[in-house]
C-alpha cells in the first residue's frame, strides 16, 4: 500500500473505533450491520474474487455456523466460544466436501454456483424438518440481552456486539491482505485468469481451490455464530435462503471483486441507501414491499454498465491509492 491508502485506512480505523461515542443506537445497529456484510463479504471474497470460484451458497455456512453454536448453548449451555470451533469444523467439512465434488468432477463455471445453491437448499429443507434445532418454528436462543458485558457467554450491549464484529472486519481485511501477497494468493491469480495455463505451470489446481473453499467456509462460519448471538433467534427460511447469499455476495461485487477495500465500500453503499430508502418511504408513509431488493437490482445493474470492475477500482485511481 502507498501512503495515501495507509493514511485513508487509518482515518477510517480512528472513525469506526469513536464511532459508539459520538452517535446513537440506531447509527450503531446500522454501523454493526455494514461490518457484518463487510466481513463476509471478505469471506466469500477469498473463493471468488482470489481463486475465481464462483460460490452463491455462502448462505450454507452462515446457517451452519449459527446453529451450531447456537444449538450447543440452548440445549447444553455451551458457549459460544466452544461452539465456534464446531462451527467451524463443520462448515469446513462442508465446504471441503462441496469443493471435493465439483474440482474432482471437473464442475466450475455456472455449474459449481449452481451445486453451492443445490447443497444450501438442501440444508434449508433438512433444517426445517429437524425438530431438536426447532424447525421451521425457529430456533431462540434464552438468553436475553444484557446491560453489562458477559464475554463468556457473548452477551451485553449493542456496542459489544459492534466491536466485536469490527475486529472480525479487521481481522478479516488483515488476513485477506497477506493471502493475496503470498504464494497462495498468487497460485489463486493465476488459476483464476487461465486454470489451464495454471496448471501447465505447475501449479496443483486442485489442492489450492480446496483452501480457498476452506478458508472462505471457515470464515463464514463465524459469521453465523456472530450472527446467532446478536439476534438470538434463527429461521432455516430466513438464513439458508438464496436471498442471505445474494446479500453477502452483492458488497464485494458493487465494490470491486478482488480487491481489499471493495467488500468494504460495497457493504457500506448498499447498507447505507438501502436503509434509507426505506426510512425515507417509512416516514412518507408507503410501503413497498421488497423495496430492498429492487434497489439491489437497480445498483448492480448501474455498477454493471458504468464501472464493470466496482465502485473501489474506479475510486482508488481517482485517489491515487492502492486498489
Amino acid at each position: 500500500m502507498n501512503r495515501k491508502a495507509v493514511l485513508l485506512l487509518c482515518i477510517l480505523g480512528i472513525f469506526l473505533l469513536i464511532l459508539p461515542k459520538i452517535t446513537n443506537a440506531y447509527v450503531l445497529s446500522v454501523a454493526t450491520l455494514i461490518l457484518f456484510f463487510a466481513y463476509t463479504g471478505q469471506a466469500w471474497n477469498v473463493m471468488m474474487g482470489f481463486a475465481g470460484q464462483l460460490s452463491l451458497g455462502h448462505s450454507l455456512y452462515v446457517g451452519v455456523g449459527a446453529y451450531a453454536a447456537a444449538g450447543l448453548f440452548f440445549h447444553y449451555g455451551v458457549g459460544p466460544w466452544a461452539g465456534l470451533w464446531l462451527a467451524i469444523v463443520l462448515c469446513v467439512l462442508l465446504g471441503m466436501l462441496i469443493g471435493f465434488l465439483a474440482f474432482r468432477f471437473s464442475i466450475s463455471g455456472v455449474y459449481f454456483a449452481l451445486l453451492t445453491i443445490a447443497f444450501a437448499e438442501f440444508t434449508r429443507i433438512g433444517f426445517d424438518h429437524i425438530d431438536w434445532l426447532g424447525g421451521p418454528g425457529g430456533l431462540f436462543i434464552k438468553v436475553a440481552q444484557r446491560d453489562k458485558m458477559d464475554l463468556l457467554n457473548f452477551r451485553g450491549p449493542p456496542a459489544m456486539y459492534y466491536y466485536a464484529i469490527l475486529a472480525l472486519a479487521a481481522g478479516a481485511f488483515i488476513l485477506c491482505f497477506f493471502l493475496l501477497r503470498s504464494r497462495a494468493g498468487y497460485y489463486w491469480q493465476a488459476i483464476r485468469e487461465n486454470e489451464e495455463a495454471a496448471q501447465a505451470l505447475g501449479i496443483n489446481v486442485f489442492r489450492w481451490k480446496m483452501l480457498a473453499v476452506a478458508i472462505s467456509s471457515g470464515l463464514t462460519a463465524i459469521a453465523g455464530v456472530f450472527y446467532a448471538f446478536y439476534y438470538n433467534n434463527l429461521f432455516p427460511e430466513q438464513i439458508f435462503h438464496i436471498s442471505r447469499s445474494i446479500e453477502i455476495i452483492l458488497g464485494p461485487i458493487i465494490g470491486g471483486v478482488g480487491t481489499l477495500f471493495g467488500p468494504i465500500l460495497g457493504a457500506a453503499v448498499l447498507t447505507l441507501l438501502a436503509d434509507g430508502i426505506t426510512e425515507l418511504l417509512a416516514a412518507m408513509g408507503l410501503e413497498f414491499p421488497g423495496i430492498k431488493q429492487v434497489f439491489y437490482g437497480v445498483v448492480l445493474l448501474l455498477v454493471v454498465m458504468f464501472l464493470p470492475h466496482g465502485i473501489w477500482p474506479a475510486l482508488a485511481k481517482r485517489l491515487g491509492v492502492a486498489r
